[in-house]
């Protein structure tokens, strides 16, 4: 019998899912009204589902990423820091990134109200 997942791991996996998925609604569901996510494909950030909706929409135009959370680290401050491998492809499939990255997410009240590139510390992810 496997253990559950904490909510807020859950909550991030549900996110990843969607987004490999293309499934945009699923995707905000996971997220807060005000939810401030990096744009960075483009530079800069942008805030709520209407303007994440637009960002992703162009990205996925142009390029075709694919991002698998590989570990979880509970920071102190209580954000999550996610170790994810991403593939990115260009419209014909050819890979033209392939690195392990780092996003960092604020929680609150269950939802993503925030995601920023971070450093990763491979040393102290754990497995979830």
């Amino acid at each position: 019998m496997s253990t559950p997942l904490p909510p807020s791991i859950a909550v991030l996996r549900a996110a990843y899912k969607a987004f490999n998925a293309r499934n945009i609604d699923a995707a905000l569901a996971t997220m807060t009204a005000d939810v401030a996510w990096p744009k960075a494909f483009k530079g800069g950030f942008v805030r709520g589902p209407k303007e994440i909706r637009a960002y992703w929409t162009e990205q996925w135009s142009e390029i075709n990423p694919h991002v698998e959370p590989v570990a979880f680290q509970q920071e102190a401050d209580g954000r999550i820091l996610v170790d994810v491998h991403q593939v990115v492809r260009d419209l014909a499939g050819v890979v033209v990134v392939d690195v392990h990255v780092g996003h960092c997410f604020t929680l609150k009240e269950g939802l993503i109200q925030a995601m920023e590139i971070a450093p990763l510390s491979p040393s102290t992810a754990t497995d979830v």
